[in-house]
């Protein structure tokens, strides 16, 4: 039996409803008899992942005819221990995980980082994760490592939703629903379980695409 295996951030995981990651709801997608094993956590960068030996039980489990899902990038440009750069570090540690499942047989697959919801007062989608997903690209096509364009395919999906459709697939929490958020809460980064749902199928799409993924997909 062949499984997906899923790193990255809170964007991804399975996280604690209201939040949920794109990667809880990939197995909606995954044809029967296809595991998902989704490692992402939050808060995590590309370095950082690593850094916590967070990645090392994907390494002993990591086998032939696998896929390796990677999607990181929104903590990478913080300014702090997860820091990663651009032109220099963030592609390193992106090569250093392709590069491992490539030596176990497993199929690596580059996720740009998906969109975040910040409009302007115009209607304009700003773009928020400054040189990552172009130096994911880059990477991509640089080592031939297949690569589903998350950023391209969400940023087109909430322009044609508008901002106020848009705002349901984030999590948006009312004064007093919830204990951790007394104040409310209005979410542009995070999903609740539609818009997990909604991510993971543009996801899915990106891999049916890919002829070293389709054949895991419905």
């Amino acid at each position: 039996m062949n499984t997906i295996y899923i790193i990255g951030d809170s964007t991804v995981e399975d996280n604690q409803p209201p939040f949920r990651g794109w990667g809880w709801a990939l197995p909606q997608f995954v044809r029967e008899g296809v595991r998902v094993k989704n490692h992402a956590l939050s808060g995590r960068s590309s370095r950082s992942f690593r850094a916590e030996g967070l990645f090392e039980p994907v390494e002993q489990a990591l086998g032939e005819g696998d896929l390796l899902l990677i999607q990181f990038g929104h903590n990478d440009e913080k300014d702090d221990e997860r820091h990663t750069d651009p032109d220099t570090t963030y592609p390193e540690q992106l090569w250093r995980y392709c590069a491992f499942a490539l030596s176990r047989g497993a199929q690596p697959v580059l996720i740009t980082p998906v969109c975040r919801r910040f409009f302007g007062g115009d209607g304009s989608l700003f773009y928020t994760h400054g040189e990552y997903p172009r130096a994911m690209r880059r990477l991509a096509a640089e080592k031939g490592v297949p690569l589903v364009d998350l950023k391209a395919a969400s940023r087109a999906l909430y322009k044609s939703l508008g901002e106020a459709k848009t705002a349901e697939l984030f999590v948006r929490l009312a004064p007093g629903e919830h204990p951790d958020f007394p104040d409310g809460h209005d979410d542009k980064t995070h999903f609740n379980a539609h818009g997990a749902q909604v991510i993971a199928a543009l996801v899915a799409d990106g891999l049916r695409a890919l002829p070293e993924c389709a054949g895991f997909m419905k």
